[in-house]
């Protein structure tokens, strides 16, 4: 896990994309909406110091890959879904630990109207 010497995030909400993961072959053709809300640890000093994009994260980039996986990578499971996408952002060199909040808004449960959410939190 990441070194928790501070407590800087970065949050970002309400992230769309449409993708192709769910155990039941429809979800794997058809596809469904899905949200994510990302958690970043990252070292907001030097950037509070100086107001420079480049001392901090350039959180275009993880909207990017939460977006181009949902939309790219067909799994069955959420679960691994959401795995995928925080492997991918603690590759940014300035991220410390990630908290991926993955929502499926229209499970095809029946009389189920509401929405399944995995909560994970992977550090370097």
């Amino acid at each position: 896990m990441a070194d928790s010497t501070h407590r800087d995030q970065i949050k970002l909400t309400g992230i769309r994309a449409y993708g192709y993961t769910g155990a039941l072959p429809e979800e794997q053709v058809l596809g469904q909406w899905f949200t994510v809300d990302l958690t970043l640890w990252v070292d907001l000093a030097a950037a509070g110091e100086s107001d420079r994009l480049e001392d901090t994260l350039d959180y275009r980039d993880c909207i990017a890959i939460a977006q181009t996986t949902i939309a790219t990578q067909r799994f069955a499971l959420i679960e691994r879904l959401a795995t995928v996408i925080a492997a991918q952002i603690l590759t940014l060199p300035l991220v410390e630990q990630v908290r991926v909040q993955l929502t499926k808004l229209a499970a095809p449960i029946p009389n189920f109207s509401g929405g399944i959410c995995v909560d994970i939190v992977r550090g370097k």
